[in-house]
C-alpha cells in the first residue's frame, strides 16, 4: 500500500480509538487506577506468601489495607470540604474589601472604571459560595467512583495471584510482550513508589508550615498537596492555590507572599531537584513527552487523567512500541535523553573493541611467525 495511505488509515483509526476511550473514560480511568493500585502492591502480597501466609489471607489483608486507605481518604476530603464551604462565608467582607482594594490599584494604572466595576461584580462572595456548593454536589459522584475502584480492586486482586503463570504462557509464544509487560510493571511501580514518598514528605513539611502561619485546614492542603504531586509540571501550582487564596483572606498580601515562598523552597527542592533523579531512570520520557502526556490524558481521561498519565503513557508504549521491533525510532523520539556517562560508555566500547582488534592482529602475526620458524 502506498505510504501516504497507510498514515490517512492510521490517523483514522487513532481518531477513532481516541474518541473510544474519550467515551467510556468513566470505566476506563478507575479500571486502570485499581490495576495501577495493584501493580503497586503486588510485592507485598509475594512476601506475605514467601513466609507461608495463605493466599486468600494475603489478598484480603492487602484488599483491607487498601479499603481503609481509600475509605480514610474520602471521608477526610468530605469533612475538610464540608468545613470549607462553612468557612467560607466568614470571609465575605474580607473578599469585598480586597476586591475595592485591587480595583482601586488598578485604576490608578489606568484601567477603566468601567471595566474594573464589571470585573468587581464577577467576583462575588454569592458565586464563589454557590461553586463550593457544586463541589459538594458532585462528591456523590466521587462516592460512586471509590465504591466501584473498591470493587474493581477487589476482583484484580484475586487475578494477581495467577499473573506469573500466564505471564509464562504468554512467553512461550510471545517471549518480546512478555519482556515489555513485565518492563512496565517494574517501572510504574518504581514511579508511583517514589512519587508516594517524596509526595508525603512535601505534604508533611506543607501542614506543618501552614499550621505554623496559622491557615485553616491545613490537613485539606497538605492532602491536596500529596495527590497534586502525581500531577507532574502543573501540580505544584494546583496544590500552592488554594491555600495562598485562603492566606489572603485571612491575612492579607504578606502572609500570601509568605505561604508562596515557602511552597515554592519546599517542593522546588524535593520534586525539582531530588525525585527527578529518582524517577527519571524509572520513567525514561523526555519533559516535552510529560507535559503532552499530561494534557492529552487529562483531556482523554477527565481529572483522574492528570494522575494517570505516566502509567497511561508507559502502558501505550508497551502496546504500540516496545513489542514491535521495527518501532524503535519511536521509543527513540519519546524518550529522555542518554545521560552523560552513557556517551562515555559508548565512547569507551569502540576504543576497546579496536583495542581487541590490534590484539588480534598482534597474534596471527606472532602465530604466522612461529608457523615459519617450525617450517
Amino acid at each position: 500500500m502506498p505510504r501516504g495511505l497507510v498514515i490517512l488509515l492510521g490517523a483514522a483509526a487513532l481518531v477513532v480509538a481516541v474518541a473510544g476511550i474519550r467515551a467510556a473514560a468513566w470505566l476506563i480511568a478507575p479500571t486502570f487506577l485499581a490495576l495501577v493500585i495493584v501493580i503497586v502492591i503486588s510485592p507485598v502480597h509475594q512476601w506475605l506468601r514467601r513466609h507461608r501466609v495463605p493466599g486468600w489471607a494475603a489478598t484480603l489483608a492487602l484488599v483491607l489495607l487498601v479499603y481503609g486507605v481509600l475509605i480514610a481518604f474520602s471521608v477526610v476530603m468530605i469533612v475538610s470540604v464540608a468545613k470549607l464551604a462553612t468557612l467560607l462565608p466568614q470571609y465575605t467582607d474580607r473578599l469585598q474589601a480586597l476586591v475595592a482594594e485591587a480595583t482601586d490599584a488598578l485604576g490608578r494604572f489606568g484601567v477603566g472604571s468601567a471595566e474594573l466595576r464589571h470585573v468587581a461584580g464577577g467576583l462575588d462572595a454569592g458565586k464563589l459560595l454557590s461553586l463550593v456548593g457544586a463541589l459538594l454536589a458532585d462528591l456523590t459522584g466521587v462516592t460512586t467512583n471509590v465504591v466501584f475502584l473498591l470493587a474493581l480492586l477487589l476482583f484484580l486482586s484475586m487475578e494477581a495471584t495467577g499473573i506469573d503463570a500466564r505471564l509464562l504462557e504468554i512467553a512461550a509464544a510471545r517471549p518480546q510482550v512478555t519482556v515489555a509487560m513485565k518492563g512496565f510493571t517494574r517501572r510504574t511501580r518504581r514511579y508511583l513508589v517514589v512519587t508516594t514518598i517524596f509526595g508525603l514528605i512535601v505534604a508533611a513539611l506543607d501542614t506543618i508550615a501552614l499550621a505554623w502561619l496559622g491557615i485553616p485546614l491545613v490537613v485539606l492542603w497538605g492532602l491536596l498537596s500529596f495527590v497534586t504531586n502525581y500531577i507532574p509540571n502543573v501540580g505544584f501550582a494546583l496544590g500552592l492555590l488554594p491555600p495562598a487564596v485562603l492566606a489572603l483572606l485571612t491575612g492579607g498580601w504578606r502572609l500570601t507572599l509568605i505561604v508562596i515562598l515557602v511552597y515554592t523552597a519546599v517542593n522546588f527542592v524535593a520534586q525539582s531537584l531530588i525525585q527527578p533523579r529518582y524517577v527519571g531512570d524509572a520513567v525514561g520520557l523526555s519533559a516535552a513527552t510529560v507535559f503532552m502526556a499530561m494534557v492529552f490524558w487529562a483531556w482523554v481521561l477527565g481529572p483522574l487523567g492528570l494522575l494517570l498519565a505516566i502509567p497511561a503513557t508507559l502502558l501505550l508504549m508497551v502496546v504500540l512500541v516496545d513489542i514491535d521491533p521495527q518501532a524503535g525510532w519511536v521509543a527513540a523520539l519519546l524518550r529522555a535523553p542518554p545521560r552523560a556517562e552513557h556517551h562515555r560508555l559508548r565512547s569507551f566500547v569502540p576504543s576497546r573493541t579496536a583495542g581487541a582488534g590490534r590484539g588480534r592482529k598482534a597474534t596471527g602475526q606472532h602465530r604466522r611467525r612461529s608457523g615459519q620458524r617450525h617450517g
